[in-house]
């Protein structure tokens, strides 16, 4: 009889996640669904990881495998409907917004998540989430895209992602990597909302390698110019701070230590 009722509450739970187009929900959500107590909640939860219908992402949240999935039951569910149930204060970022917003053509194995709080890292079926906290000031700039029917999830804009990517580089595959996400943004992005969002995040260093990449790149004729306009004086920073920090020159004009040379940063272009 006992056992008649825990299938009985096993069917119950996948027919409503089912019903309500549900993939990732939470110890709570089943909870209700299933009008029981914790224990009981538990142990459907247990069974039905056993048997592969639902995959635990961490600690009181898993996924629903759907039937379709066929015998093998494998599934892999877009990191946009996972994220916004793993964090409540977020944006996708940095090289994940890249490939999303078609800047890139690589697609990194790791999902990168913005944040204000700090979280541990996660790694879940064949995806690795990795969150990074950024100030207050730092955190803004995102936009709501949609993810299936009914999810929705927050991303970088355009614009913020170029900034994040200057300003981290080291999560945006290098600044080779950055470089080429401007070039292929080009036409897409506002320039001057990119400089004003740079002059936002009060991070020099960030308006001194856009104003030179921009000039490298020969984007928008004298864009790079308005960001040079920007800059406040401060002592020489690096171009790439995640490179080898030997010198290949100093660029007075943009207070900066080229410690890359043009052909390292636009070597993926076709000329």
């Amino acid at each position: 009889m006992t056992q008649n009722i825990h299938v009985g509450l096993q069917n119950r739970l996948l027919l409503e996640l089912a019903e309500k187009e549900t993939s990732v929900f939470g110890f709570e959500d089943a909870k209700k669904i299933l009008q029981s107590n914790n224990s009981a909640t538990r142990h459907v939860l247990m069974n039905l990881t056993k048997k592969r219908r639902l995959q635990r992402i961490e600690r009181g949240k898993y996924l629903l495998i759907p039937e379709r999935a066929g015998q093998e039951l494998h599934w892999a569910e877009s990191p946009w409907v996972i994220v916004p149930h793993l964090i409540d204060v977020y944006y996708v970022g940095f090289w994940t917004a890249m490939n999303y917003w078609d800047m890139t053509e690589q697609i990194p194995h790791t999902v990168f998540v913005a944040t204000t709080k700090r979280k541990r890292n996660l790694e879940f079926g064949n995806q690795r989430f990795e969150f990074v906290a950024l100030s207050k000031k730092k955190f803004f700039g995102s936009v709501k895209e949609k993810a299936g029917k009914k999810e929705s999830f927050n991303i970088s804009s355009r614009e913020k992602t170029i900034v994040d990517g200057l300003m981290h580089p080291e999560y945006c595959g290098g600044m080779a990597e950055v470089t080429k996400a401007m070039w292929n943004a080009r036409k897409d992005v506002n320039w001057q909302t990119v400089i004003e969002i740079a002059e936002k995040v009060e991070i020099n260093v960030v308006l001194k390698r856009l104003g030179y990449l921009l000039s490298i790149l020969d984007i928008e004729g004298n864009i790079s110019e308005k960001a040079k306009e920007k800059i406040k004086k401060s002592p020489y920073h690096y171009l790439d701070p995640i490179a080898n920090k030997d010198k290949i020159k100093n660029s007075k004009e943009y207070g900066l230590i080229i410690n890359r040379t043009k052909d390292e940063l636009l070597g993926w272009m076709e000329y």
